[in-house]
């Protein structure tokens, strides 16, 4: 079984289709990567696992329990944080989950006890000030814990780093890493190095489509490839040459100073290249290596 699962999931909006047959499979404990360029529809599909719009058709399950709308079952396994969380300004953070603890019909004795606890998770329990007075990142902090007052099994968080600067991103990031102890997160967000950093699995949308979903173990096996710079004592026509007789090098091309291919098997090229150089007495300049990120397997999987 999934912590998040969905069938054939369709959502059409004045017959434009926003988000197409879309099937995910989101396993326990996992911090899933949700990725998409604008208008790949992320938000909708957040929208309809939160059960805030309709889908057209398809199933949606969160934890087992089938998501139908208006039917607040299945949000006791759930947990969420939108891009731009609201709060009662005049609260104070711990008056804030107090409240939001008796939406869940939380015993008093256990709610407090709680509330003091995801403060200190989150690092506002020395924190009396009212909420309004907040920066943006003290209130994604307290979104998220709002978001697991009520112990969830999963936490869907919105683009929850998107207009952090570097010190509430970071924050935010290592909060996230720790919940990955205690729930499911579904992190959505288009900051490709957060999700390297933290995600087991990913997915990637566009136009409403599902391009791919797998765990980056698999992506870095299967679309990882280094790029090579060299520059040599030997003009980059006959270097070029030589080195495309290799099916494993790929792209090459002349560069102001030298050359640049690609090629996924960096180990192999490491040893080639100074054996090449060496055996047809050619002086070695420079040799640089550079390892892709998940933003060009991003990027390649767009372009098809």
């Amino acid at each position: 079984m999934y912590a998040i699962k969905t069938e054939h999931l369709k959502k059409v909006y004045k017959n434009k289709v926003v988000v197409n047959d879309l099937n995910i499979n989101v396993p326990h404990g996992s911090i899933y990567g949700f990725l998409g360029p604008n208008g790949a529809g992320k938000t909708t599909t957040i929208r309809m696992l939160t059960g805030l719009a309709r889908p057209s058709s398809g199933e949606m399950y969160i934890s087992s329990n089938k998501v139908l709308f208006n039917n607040t079952k299945y949000k006791y396994d759930l947990g969420f944080v939108p891009d731009v969380p609201s709060f009662y300004k005049w609260m104070t953070a711990y008056e804030y989950l107090i409240f939001c603890g008796r939406v869940y019909n939380i015993k008093a004795s256990e709610l407090k006890e709680r509330a003091k606890q995801l403060l200190k998770m989150v690092g506002l329990e020395k924190d009396s000030k009212v909420v309004g007075s907040y920066s943006r990142g003290m209130k994604q902090r307290l979104g998220i814990a709002q978001a697991l007052i009520h112990r969830p099994k999963v936490v869907i968080l919105d683009e929850p780093t998107s207009a952090l600067d570097p010190i509430g991103r970071k924050d935010v990031m290592d909060l996230i890493r720790k919940l990955s102890n205690e729930v499911t997160v579904f992190f959505s967000t288009h900051i490709l190095n957060d999700v390297e950093n933290i995600c087991d699995r990913v997915c990637v949308l566009s136009h409403g489509n599902l391009l791919l979903e797998d765990t980056l173990v698999n992506l870095k096996s299967k679309y990882y490839k280094s790029s090579f710079h060299i520059k040599a004592s030997v003009p980059s026509e006959t270097l070029i040459s030589t080195l495309k007789k290799y099916e494993f090098i790929t792209n090459i091309q002349p560069s102001d100073d030298g050359i640049n291919f690609m090629s996924k098997n960096a180990e192999e090229i490491e040893r080639l290249v100074p054996n090449i150089l060496y055996e047809n007495n050619w002086h070695l300049k420079e040799f640089r290596r550079n390892e892709s990120s998940l933003e060009n397997i991003f990027m390649e999987v767009l372009e098809g």
